[in-house]
């Protein structure tokens, strides 16, 4: 069953509130969009496959020779906003009611929305979250627990409000433009724009992105595309959207310069997605047989490979006048003193490393974990906002060769054991409908179940062995599988086993990580059971 909305049809169910995001004008705006701008963005889809086919074969990631002139040139990115000067501490988190309130209140800077990483995109929780985010602006967003009776309300001065959209992969299945589905970062940009654009121009800012999985900058300029067609249609002026770009993928980190040149008129920062970057990482050289990483959980910031992405992205960033933002501290704090002790000793050590490489701010997940990032990020401040006087001008140049650089480290049982529980309790968590889920004291997100699926099926396909010797083959998956799954069911009980479609999770990571061929992201095969 469908209806239509101007000539937006609607394949979902239109519950009541639904019809105040998608107006007939709302929807006018959406057809433009999509007629405009979707098939370009499939050409630019097509071509990451012709990129990743050369990569297949062989060939490596490097800087683009016809872009050297960019490269070369004296240029900087337009003046940032006043309001984006200073974003020290950022939260993230998906855009659900409650977690909406809670991380506007934390004492960030900043609070990162998202439609994207750390949210299944149900179609009750996409035009919910866009609702949401209209009353967050607003300031009239509040929360009733149904099971406490506590009520949510924001605080005065609340954090200043950016939206992640989906990556430009994802499509929308619930809306269609001219009998085809249309693409989820277009939904989730339009909508966001649409409603919030009068509520924002009227408290002096504009209105702010987060861009995810870029990888390239002809994507960039698409996005430069879709920004200058909207202020254009709502006449409005150059600059009013602004956006940050997080550099997550492989082949996005050796066109730096370009994607913020493509995008001068608008972007104000970038940001090190180093969860994703590491995907990227294995998914971009899957059939390198010498760059197989080792266990996730030895695969930090101080190996050359993150290390020399990090102090690039600073270098470039401030010689073109963006902030560069540091990445997340996924840790959960801990209600033992002890173990919570450890826990901010990790967190302060990482965003020590951080701002002393020169970013510019940092993001955590947890409200928990604000003050640790804050007393960092306070003490190499200082007075200033940022660290746009950071130029890393006597670094040596960072090569293609140290952004190549294999992990050292080993494949243990332990390591491949954990990666299965965590990958099947957030499969099993994201297609009942939730996208950010404590996980062993870590908020997980997509960007950590790919790492744990992908460096698994990368092992299978180089027949690596584990440090106690056992050769790591399908065989060996589906029996570790089958044992953690029974250790998950035992820990999270019967009741959530049953409720969250476990064994559907159990079916689809064992095709997904035993299959010929890798599958690019585990949320398409996946968005097909999402409830």
């Amino acid at each position: 069953m469908s209806t239509n909305c101007a000539e937006l049809e609607i394949r979902g169910e239109m519950q009541p509130g639904f019809e105040q995001i998608l107006t007939p004008e709302a929807c006018q705006f959406l057809v433009a969009l999509v007629r405009e701008f979707r098939p370009k963005l499939k050409g630019l889809l097509a071509q990451r496959q012709v990129v990743q086919a050369r990569y297949d074969g062989g060939e490596l990631p490097d800087f683009l020779s016809e872009t050297a002139a960019i490269r070369a040139g004296d240029w900087k990115v337009a003046a940032i906003p006043a309001d984006l000067q200073d974003r020290r501490v950022e939260i993230t988190g998906p855009v659900d009611r409650k977690m909406i309130i809670n991380a506007l209140n934390a004492d960030v800077k900043v609070f990162m929305a998202d439609f994207e990483d750390s949210h299944a995109p149900s179609w009750a929780g996409v035009i919910e979250g866009q609702i949401n985010l209209r009353d967050a602006n607003l300031g009239t967003i509040s929360y009733v627990d149904p099971a406490s009776g506590k009520q949510y309300a924001l605080r005065d001065d609340p954090a200043l409000l950016i939206a992640r959209v989906r990556g430009l992969h994802l499509w929308e299945r619930h809306l269609w433009v001219d009998g085809e589905q249309i693409p989820g970062s277009l939904v989730d940009f339009g909508l966001y724009f649409f409603h919030n654009l009068q509520t924002r121009l009227a408290k002096n800012t504009g209105v702010y992105y987060y861009l995810p999985k870029l990888q390239s900058h002809h994507e960039a300029a698409w996005w430069a595309g879709v920004f200058h067609f909207t202020e254009q249609k709502f006449a409005v002026p150059t600059g009013t959207i602004r956006a940050t770009v997080l550099i997550e993928t492989l082949p996005a980190v050796f066109e730096m310069d370009e994607i913020l040149y493509s995008l001068k008129d608008h972007i104000v920062a970038l940001n090190c997605g180093r969860w994703d970057y590491i995907f990227s990482y294995i998914k971009t050289l899957k059939n390198h047989a010498d760059r197989v990483l080792p266990d996730r959980q030895v695969v930090t910031m101080n190996q050359p490979f993150l290390s020399a992405y990090s102090r690039l992205l600073i270098k470039t960033c401030h010689k073109r006048g963006a902030l560069a933002m540091g990445g997340m501290a996924a840790f959960i704090p801990a209600k033992d003193t002890a173990a919570n002790e450890v826990i901010l000793k990790k967190v302060t050590a990482d965003k020590e490393l951080e701002a002393n490489n020169g970013h510019d701010g940092t993001w955590v997940a947890h409200p928990g974990l604000a003050a640790t990032a804050n007393a960092v990020f306070d003490a190499k401040l200082a007075n200033k906002s940022n660290q746009l006087d950071v130029l890393r001008e006597q670094d040596a140049p960072v090569t293609a060769a140290d952004l190549l650089t294999p992990s050292e480290g080993e494949r243990t049982e332990t390591g491949m054991r954990t990666n299965i529980r965590v990958a099947l309790q957030y499969i099993a968590a994201w297609i009942s409908g939730k996208g950010c889920v404590p996980i062993y004291g870590l908020m997980e997100d997509a960007a950590t179940a790919e790492i744990s699926r992908t460096s698994i099926w990368q092992w299978i396909k180089h027949g690596k062995t584990l440090s106690n010797g056992q050769l790591i083959t399908r065989e060996l998956f589906a029996k570790m599988l089958s044992e953690e799954a029974q250790v998950v069911k035992v820990e999270v009980g019967d009741e959530v086993w049953a409720q969250q479609n476990f064994d559907k999770a159990s079916a689809l990571l064992l095709s997904i990580t035993t299959a010929d061929e890798l599958v690019e992201f585990l949320t398409l095969p996946a968005y097909e059971l999402l409830v």
